[in-house]
């Protein structure tokens, strides 16, 4: 009998195979522009208690995979409930995003607790529970969480901040006690992925947001070796673990950050140049990525013209179709279908 990692395309990928036909997945594939995923949201006090409940969270992330028959489930959570689950308060406002008590000075670091409190985040394991049984045959189930470095900046901020200038100002300042942060986010992280390998995710994703507004040097310290250092420790623990690294706006430093950091596989951002992504990104691994979320909401020949120009940059290799950040909340349904179809009337099956 075939192993899960031989039967579906995405595990195949990230094993280094290249298919004639792409596994497609979308980054924020469950979410606002969807119909039932707004009907759901109804039914929830806030953002933060959806993500919580079992078994609204285990729906919402079955919805696409529903509607589209993507290759991949990713779990629907989100990257704040590791502060969350550290002690730090975290709130969701609707149209103006996280919340939460800054951590303005070196002391405010005292705070939190000094490793993860999987109590808190066992509602999330049981989504994944609830998830096994209910996907697909040949669907991946997918977890995540936030690297250290842009989980730190919302932690230090309070919230989303122009070109994170609190977290940047806080490293330079303060290096000692940024780096005893990014020491408790690499120990937390690392177990809150090994738990939701327990559960049931069979590949995950570690989501560097905000790694590309930092210079080169500082993108080394408090990027690539904090992740390098998750990975180690994750394999360590869950011998195996698939996972893919996205870290956004890494550009030219991408093939320093594949050189320490043993991922499976690299989520690209739309920014990224194709042929260069080809030549240096993909020849060292399995590539992800990277349509422009903007392509997508404008939909006809201009998203036409982007999925067909990522599809004959990457076909050559071992490639997964998907944006190269999460779908936008106006996107209209039937430009995912259009993208959808396009990419598997051009790779020619299903």
């Amino acid at each position: 009998m075939l192993d899960g990692s031989q039967t579906k395309p995405l595990l195949r990928v990230l094993a280094g195979e290249r298919l004639t036909d792409p596994p497609v997945w979308l980054m924020r594939q469950a979410g606002r522009y969807l119909p039932e995923y707004r009907s759901i949201r109804q039914k929830a006090d806030s953002f933060l208690s959806l993500c919580f409940n079992p078994e609204l969270a285990a729906e919402v992330t079955l919805q696409p995979v529903r509607r589209f028959g993507f290759d991949a489930a990713i779990l629907f959570s989100d990257i704040l409930v590791v502060p969350h689950a550290l002690g730090q308060r975290v709130t969701f406002e609707d149209g103006e995003g996280p919340r939460l008590d800054a951590l303005a000075d070196p002391a405010a670091l005292q705070r939190l607790k000094r490793e993860i409190d999987h109590e808190a985040l066992a509602p999330v394991y049981e989504t994944i529970a609830r998830l096994k049984n209910k996907l697909p045959p040949a669907v991946t189930l997918i977890g995540f969480c936030g690297a250290p470095w842009t989980v730190a900046t919302y932690m230090i901020a309070g919230g989303g901040a122009a070109e994170q200038i609190p977290a940047r100002l806080f490293a330079y300042r303060h290096p000692q006690a940024f780096a005893a942060l990014i020491a408790l986010l690499v120990e937390a992280s690392t177990d809150y992925l090994a738990r939701q390998f327990e559960a049931g995710v069979e590949a995950v994703q570690i989501f560097d947001s905000w790694a590309g507004v930092l210079p080169a040097d500082e993108f080394r310290k408090w990027c690539i070796e904090p992740i390098a250092r998750i990975v180690g420790a994750l394999r360590h623990r869950v011998p195996g673990a698939k996972v893919i690294g996205f870290p956004r706006g890494a550009g030219t430093e991408l093939p320093c950050y594949l050189a320490a950091v043993a991922v499976d596989a690299v989520g690209l951002d739309w920014t990224i140049e194709l042929s260069f992504a080809r030549e240096r990104i993909q020849a060292l691994r399995p590539v992800q990525g990277n349509l422009d979320p903007l392509a997508l909401l404008a939909g006809g020949q201009a998203l036409d013209r982007a999925v067909d120009a990522i599809l004959e940059a990457f076909s050559g290799g071992p490639f997964i179709f998907n944006l190269g950040h999460g779908v936008l909340p106006d996107t209209p349904v039937a430009h995912v279908e259009r993208l959808i179809e396009r990419v598997r009337n051009r790779s020619g099956s299903r």
